[in-house]
């Protein structure tokens, strides 16, 4: 069931070129070409030699590829992700799996070889698909793209009941108990699960020291005691050239904890370059690249999973319009993925288009029911909208479903703060602390609570610490700038503005927010200040608030022609969106005064004919104004006493 709410009042040279797509945003069926000379050549190709590099030609010029049509990319990244699935799974690396797993199911399934009772969805029973459906919708493939086919990594280990009773150890979280059952295996399996074991442990006795020593939302210095060890050993295995990539995975993990990035960000590319199936190994890569120069320096093989890595990395730079080119392109293989669709929910989230972010939740909550990770984006759009209805289902279904989850805790923190009980609110996102104590959203949210209850030092706090856990975090930076102003402290709140409006230029509320400082008694910038606003007007201002600021700061420099201007577009906008308020009966009176002043008498009069349809005293100053036009219009002096003589 659907719930109304009210609505809501450059990709550098060296990047791979994204797929254009058509006006009709987003695309989710992208369109399928066949060849059938193609089907029977890459058929060949897969079935002669596996680990032969792949051309996917589709009907495109020569030398270019494409994920959308060959059914046989289909089966080729199916078979691998099936068994980047097991292997994974044998490996305890339960993250990856899952996520390699989802995207094992987001493929469509070819429905000449699978019934309709084996295949996950009816072709285009989509809603969302329904929803963005055209007839001509048309795409653009990326040029010169080939894709490697790297080999499944084969299973040599002869594994014995050591490894099978160490595992059901480590998934009990008995860490060290594991690591002990498996100190004399020379399997590479076994090799890693101790290492892996070992680190987990050091990881849990850092956690428990946090609590000892400071509290569950503490700071404290505590550090993983096994990295040092883990960090010698792993090194002589890379020396020694029998690391496998699970193991270099789990190296550059050691080596980013220890601060030593530039040898983890090598160390993680090999790991991806010779197995790239696993996710979490992407990610740690990711959240390495914190420019799009570092991004571009990585010599990365050009498999599939790549494709995943550049749309996600695009996201966490910024670049939504990329990030969602790419994650619309691999949707010609992952049709049915629940994580691209959330993803591009992500992207859409990010360039505030509300209602399409709703549709693709929706659809994923059909799909899905039980999923909970990343419904606490979905809340914040239903907050945003004020849908009280939607959100309190959502925070019930959630906290059936699993209410010790951050993302739970942070949708029912949410619907208490919706309702204007942000005591209750703090204490949930306090919860979903206590549960991920690095989980970004929950600090930046309970520092908006603690605004909403004045209470600017406990604000701080919070915003200070999101950003210690991520430095690109506008929202936090923009927190940090409100608490400021409410302390009274522009100098300072003008500084992280700055910092908020670096990262998020395209938010016009950044722009707004930073021009109200400038506008403040201590600065008094007013020139800063309409600069500011431009830069909102520009950037779809949709609380309508730029074009009248911009229109009084002009009026109040003596700029009347300027201020006309903006009172125009004002007026004009207002119309359009058919609004009323004490802002049309400001510009309706300065616009009637302007023309009056400029001898544009028939255009003052209609002015003046609108504002004698409201009642106060700007109807009064509407009558004044008509019969002073008639009068100097007429000829006659006017019979106001200041103009008798003395």
């Amino acid at each position: 069931m659907r719930f109304g709410g009210s609505a809501l009042s450059t990709l550098p040279s060296s990047l791979p070129s994204p797929l254009v797509l058509s006006s009709c945003r987003p695309p989710f069926l992208l369109p399928i070409f066949k060849s059938n000379n193609f089907e029977k050549i890459c058929l060949n190709e897969f079935n002669n030699s596996k680990q032969k590099s792949f051309d996917v030609l589709a009907g495109f010029p020569e030398d270019s590829a494409s994920l959308n049509s060959p059914m046989s990319s289909k089966e080729t990244c199916r078979a691998e992700l099936l068994t980047a699935v097991r292997q994974l799974e044998e490996r305890c690396l339960y993250s990856a799996s899952q996520w390699a797993g989802e995207q094992l199911l987001g493929i469509e399934l070819d429905p000449a070889k699978f019934t309709p009772s084996n295949t996950r969805f009816q072709r285009g029973s989509s809603s969302i698909r329904r929803r963005f459906r055209t007839n001509e919708i048309t795409s653009t493939p990326l040029a010169g793209v080939s894709y490697v086919s790297t080999p499944v990594m084969e299973e040599d280990d002869v594994v014995d009941g050591y490894f099978y009773f160490a595992k059901s150890c480590f998934m009990c979280r008995e860490y060290r108990r594991a690591a002990h059952w498996l100190r004399d295996q020379n399997g590479k399996k076994a090799i890693f699960l101790r290492l892996y074991a070992l680190y987990m442990a050091g990881e849990k006795r850092k956690e428990e020291e946090i609590i000892e020593l400071e509290g569950p939302l503490g700071k404290s210095d505590a550090v993983n005691r096994e990295l040092v060890a883990l960090e010698r050993e792993l090194s002589m295995l890379r020396k020694n050239g029998s690391i496998d990539p699970f193991c270099l995975y789990l190296y550059g993990l050691v080596l980013k904890e220890k601060g030593n990035e530039n040898l983890a960000q090598t160390v993680l590319v090999e790991s991806v370059n010779s197995y790239p199936w696993n996710w979490s190994a992407w990610s740690e890569l990711q959240s390495l690249c914190t420019t799009i120069d570092i991004l571009n320096s990585l010599p990365l093989n050009n498999h599939w999973m790549k494709d995943f890595f550049l749309a996600s990395a695009y996201q966490e730079l910024r670049m939504h319009n990329e990030s969602l080119a790419k994650y619309e392109y691999l949707q010609g293989i992952f049709s049915f993925s629940n994580y691209l669709q959330a993803q591009i929910a992500k992207a859409q989230y990010s360039l505030r288009e509300f209602e399409q972010v709703e549709v693709i939740f929706e659809e994923l909550l059909r799909n899905d029911p039980y999923r909970v990770q990343d419904l606490d984006m979905y809340s914040n759009v239903l907050y945003a909208k004020e849908c009280f209805s939607a959100l309190s289902y959502l925070a019930h279904r959630v906290f059936s479903t699993d209410k010790y989850r951050p993302e739970s805790c942070c949708i029912i923190g949410n619907y208490y703060s919706l309702k204007g009980q942000h005591e209750k609110a703090v204490m949930y996102f306090r919860r979903a602390l206590k549960l991920n104590k690095r989980y970004l959203s929950a600090w930046t949210l309970m520092g908006h609570e603690y605004v909403e209850m004045k209470n600017t030092p406990a604000a701080v706090d919070a915003y200070r610490r999101a950003v210690d856990i991520n430095p690109c975090d506008y929202r936090a930076w923009y927190g940090l700038g409100q608490a400021y102003e409410m302390m009274g402290m522009p100098f300072y709140a003008l500084h992280y503005f700055r910092k908020s409006v670096f990262l998020q230029p395209s938010d016009s509320r950044l722009w707004i927010a930073m021009a109200q400082c400038y506008e403040t008694e201590q600065l008094h910038m007013l020139e800063e200040a309409i600069k500011c606003y431009r830069r909102a007007a520009n950037c779809n201002d949709r609380e309508a608030i730029a074009l009248h600021q911009l229109a009084k700061l002009h009026a109040e420099l003596g700029r009347s022609e300027e201020a006309a201007f903006y009172y125009k577009k004002d007026l004009e906008r207002m119309e359009a969106e058919e609004r009323e308020g004490p802002n049309m009966v400001e510009a309706l009176v300065f616009l009637a005064t302007h023309c009056k002043g400029q001898k544009r008498f028939e255009e003052a009069e209609v002015y003046c004919t609108r504002l004698l349809d409201y009642k106060g005293p700007e109807k009064e100053t509407a009558k004044s104004l008509l019969r002073g036009m008639r009068m100097t219009q007429s000829g006659f002096p006017s019979m106001d006493v200041e103009h008798f003589p003395p």
